[in-house]
This record gives C-alpha cells, sequence and structure tokens, in this order.
C-alpha cells in the first residue's frame, strides 16, 4: 500500500506581515476611530451637571452628608419625599462605570480629568436595591448610586447619592450637593437629615446588628419582631416582678411627669443571677410591654457595636439598650487596638448620655462577681441590680402551670414533685413538662388528633430520668447547681 507524506508550507518567518494581518488592523482602527468619534457626542456627567445648572460651577460650593451604613433605608426615604415633593421638576440617572475608580464625588465627575471624562463614570441605567424596612419581611428599593437633577424655581440643583459599597472602599451612605443658589444646597442637606431622623424606618422598632455589621463587607440593622408576653407568663417573686416593671416600664410611661418633676430619666439596670433562671425571659417581657420604645440588642460578637448602637439610641428616644451576658466584655478589649476593655467603653457611654435621655441600660450576667469592681468603680452608671434567683415553691407551682400549656396531666403528686425540684431553674422545669409528654406519648400510642394526657406516673418518671446521675451534664445545662457530690 502507498504512503503519502502532506507537508504544510511554513513562512520562513512567523513575523512577516500577511494580508489578512492588515485587513484585520485596518478594521481594528477604524474602530477605535468610530469609538472614539462617537464618544465626543455621548453626554458625561459633567455635560449634564452643567447644561442643568447653566452657570460655571468650579466657584460653586459642594455640601456633603454621611450616615453609617445601616442609614441607607432612611435616607433613601428621605430623597423619595424630596423627589415627590418635586415631581417632573426631579430627574434621577443612573451611574455606569464607577466601580473600579474608589469614592468619587460630584467634583469628579465635573472635573477635567480624564480618568472621569473618559473612562470613569458615566450615565447609566438606574440601579436599586431592596432593604429591610419593617418587621414583617416590608423592604424599601433603595438607590445604589444616581446622580439627582432637581429645579425649584429659579434654583437648579445637582445631588450625587452613593449608597456604601465595601468593594469600592466605601464604608458609609453619602450624599453631596451642588446649586446654583449656595444655601439651596444647604437647605436640601438639612431637610434630607431631618426627614431621615422623622422617618427613620428604626424608631419603636426592635433591631439589632447582623453578624457582619464589623467585618469587611458591613450589614444593617435587622428589624425584629416584638415578642408578645403577657405579664403572667413571666413568673418571679412579686417583689423581683415589681422592682423590674417599675424601674423599666414605670419610668417609661410616667417620663413626661418625672421630666417636669426634674428627674433624670437615663437609667441603668443589672438582671444578674445563674443560668436558666429566666433572665432572658426578662428581657422578653420588657420588651413586649415597652411598645413604641426603640429597643437596640447587642449579643454575642455584636458586643463590639456599643458605640453604634449608643448612637442609634440616643437618635430615637424613649429607647433601650439590652445587652446580654455583658460579663462577656468584662476583659475583652475592641476589635479597633485600644486599650479599653468593652465594658468600660459600655460604662463611658452611659454616663456621656444627657441626664434627661430617655434611655435605659438593660445588662444580664450569670456572673456578677467579674462586673461588681468596674460597677463599683463607677457608680451611677447601673441604678439597680435585680437578682433573679431559682424559683422558690410557689414560683415553681406556677412555672409548672404555665409550662404544661394544653398538655392534660395529673398533678395529683404535684406537692411531692416540688419537694423533688427544690433547686432547680426555670429551664429545668420547662424541660420536666416536655419529657412527660414524651413519656405519655410513648407510652399511650394512640391515632392523630387524639389529645395526650400524661399521668402522674408520667411525670414522675421523667422527673427520675433528669435526676439520674447519668443525666448530671442536662441538668449542667439546664442550670440545676444542687449536685450532691459522689461518695467514694
Amino acid at each position: 500500500m502507498p504512503v503519502f507524506e502532506v507537508s504544510a508550507a511554513l513562512p520562513s518567518d512567523d513575523h512577516a506581515p500577511q494580508l489578512a494581518d492588515l485587513r484585520r488592523y485596518g478594521r481594528f482602527v477604524v474602530r477605535r476611530f468610530v469609538s472614539k468619534a462617537r464618544a465626543v457626542d455621548q453626554p458625561t456627567f459633567r455635560s449634564l451637571i452643567s447644561a442643568h445648572l447653566g452657570v460655571e460651577t468650579h466657584d460653586l460650593p459642594v455640601v456633603a452628608e454621611q450616615w453609617p451604613a445601616y442609614e441607607h433605608v432612611n435616607v433613601q426615604g428621605a430623597l423619595d419625599v424630596v423627589l415627590s415633593e418635586h415631581g417632573d421638576g426631579a430627574q434621577v440617572i443612573g451611574v455606569a462605570g464607577h466601580r473600579h475608580h474608589g469614592p468619587f464625588g460630584i467634583a469628579d465627575l465635573l472635573g477635567e480629568d480624564p480618568r472621569y471624562s473618559m473612562h470613569g463614570p458615566r450615565p447609566g441605567n438606574v440601579t436599586r436595591t431592596s432593604l429591610p424596612s419593617g418587621p414583617r419581611g416590608e423592604t424599601r428599593e433603595c438607590l445604589r448610586v444616581a446622580v439627582v437633577l432637581v429645579t425649584d424655581g429659579d434654583d437648579r440643583t445637582a445631588l450625587l447619592f452613593c449608597a456604601p459599597d465595601p468593594e469600592s472602599g466605601s464604608m458609609a451612605v453619602s450624599v453631596e450637593i451642588i446649586s446654583t443658589r449656595p444655601a439651596a444646597a444647604e437647605q436640601l442637606a438639612r431637610r434630607l437629615r431631618e426627614l431621615a431622623l422623622e422617618l427613620n424606618v428604626y424608631r419603636g422598632q426592635v433591631v439589632s446588628f447582623g453578624r457582619s455589621m464589623f467585618g469587611e463587607r458591613g450589614s444593617l440593622l435587622r428589624i425584629r419582631e416584638r415578642p408578645t408576653m403577657a405579664a403572667d407568663e413571666l413568673i418571679l417573686p412579686d417583689t423581683t416582678f415589681e422592682d423590674l416593671r417599675r424601674q423599666v416600664v414605670g419610668v417609661a410611661r410616667n417620663s413626661a411627669r418625672l421630666r417636669a418633676a426634674g428627674q433624670h430619666l437615663k437609667r441603668g439596670l443589672l438582671l444578674y443571677g445563674p443560668p436558666g433562671v429566666g433572665k432572658t425571659h426578662s428581657v422578653r417581657y420588657l420588651i413586649s410591654e415597652l411598645v413604641g420604645t426603640t429597643v437596640v440588642e447587642l449579643t454575642g460578637e455584636t458586643l463590639h457595636g456599643i458605640r453604634e448602637a449608643c448612637s442609634v439610641a440616643r437618635s430615637l428616644q424613649p429607647s433601650m439598650i439590652v445587652v446580654e451576658d455583658v460579663d462577656l466584655i468584662a476583659e475583652e478589649r475592641s476589635h479597633h487596638g485600644g486599650e479599653t476593655p468593652l465594658l468600660f467603653t459600655l460604662l463611658n457611654e452611659m454616663d456621656g448620655l444627657d441626664d434627661d435621655s430617655d434611655v435605659v441600660f438593660l445588662l444580664t450576667t450569670n456572673r456578677a462577681d467579674l462586673l461588681e469592681p468596674a460597677l463599683a468603680a463607677r457608680p451611677g452608671r447601673v441604678d439597680q441590680a435585680v437578682h433573679i434567683d431559682v424559683p422558690d415553691r410557689d414560683s415553681r407551682r406556677r412555672l409548672i402551670e404555665l409550662y404544661r400549656g394544653s398538655l392534660e396531666i395529673d398533678l395529683g403528686r404535684l406537692e411531692t414533685v416540688l419537694d423533688r425540684t427544690d433547686g432547680v431553674t426555670a429551664s429545668f422545669l420547662k424541660e420536666l413538662l416536655r419529657r412527660a409528654a414524651v413519656v405519655a406519648s410513648d407510652r399511650d400510642q394512640q391515632a392523630e388528633g387524639v389529645p395526650l394526657r400524661a399521668t402522674a406516673d408520667d411525670l414522675d418518671s421523667a422527673l427520675d430520668d433528669l435526676l439520674d446521675t447519668r443525666n448530671q451534664m442536662t441538668r449542667a445545662v439546664l442550670g440545676f447547681r444542687n449536685e450532691t457530690p459522689a461518695v467514694d
């Protein structure tokens, strides 16, 4: 069979120009030429803003305002009002091509720097993002970056709105305003700030900072639904309950009379006691009572947001700042490398508020011993410390009735149960009733829809199980500290 060899003729010089190369280069040159020629006719922000103002802009002052990132939704609400007031006299223009230039201002858009005139931010589509504006999933459409042109009589105003954009190095909401009448720019800036405060979506709500609030990307305040809780659902000794309610709810409801009498409204309350006795439950009750009061909650990783929380509370009075497990910050330093423990930062913030500020600081701790030296060194920050202890016999009786819910249960041997549960926490009793229901459901296999009935034996069996030595760790996590040392 014959063998055929096929060889490709290769040019002696790979870099020698070919006719096809010349055609491709010609098309490239033509495209670049056409692109640059047409770009001259494309509107730029410099041409749009200058044409709108109708005057030389280099001598016009720029009024700048900034807000924290979590105020984005409120600044948008203020801007929405301004836009609606001006109707057809306001135009919103989107901004494209700004992500790789870092933070920029209205002066950059009006300048002659080729980075901005040719390759920088340019007019584009209006982009928005949905941000939470209420506790039940309500949202508000908010601008990301936009230029707003406003006509108001003889006044011509241009406004640059920039939302937080960590990728571009911007961690705040910024508004810059320039106007043919400088006083008009100042008036608009002032009106936006007043409206953002007046229409603040966080006012009267229960809010908490997201985990990434102080990370690289920032975050918004989260709006939570206010818990609903009746007074009879908080099982405490009468004197303890009255101390709590009078200091927090009583002062809030009589604030006008107290202020008129020259009495300060700022107050601090410390709830302390072992785990599982109901400190968090007490906080939930107080929050449910303070309808219309702004509540800022700080827990876990967000404890570093003390200054931000105080700023929100100061602006949105009447307000309450809840710091749970405050002992966690007794020795911890600020993320920013400061030498002051966060606890002292908190105490300084408490001291910095005016006496007539209607703000209550509600602190909880399992380790009052860690806090006592700091609180003693700063007297007056905490007005009252309320000890919440394990429930007494009467409280245990009421807790069992509360936690049984709709469970049908025979309480014929309740007194014996109360004898055996001396020293347990509310959390222990809640688990006891749940386990009694589990024992009953496992013992009596009934069809779905048949009411569950627990016997006195079921309750005893659940208690025996919880008090068994193998469940020592379970008792510990439920807050039961009345352990008998093992005997060798």
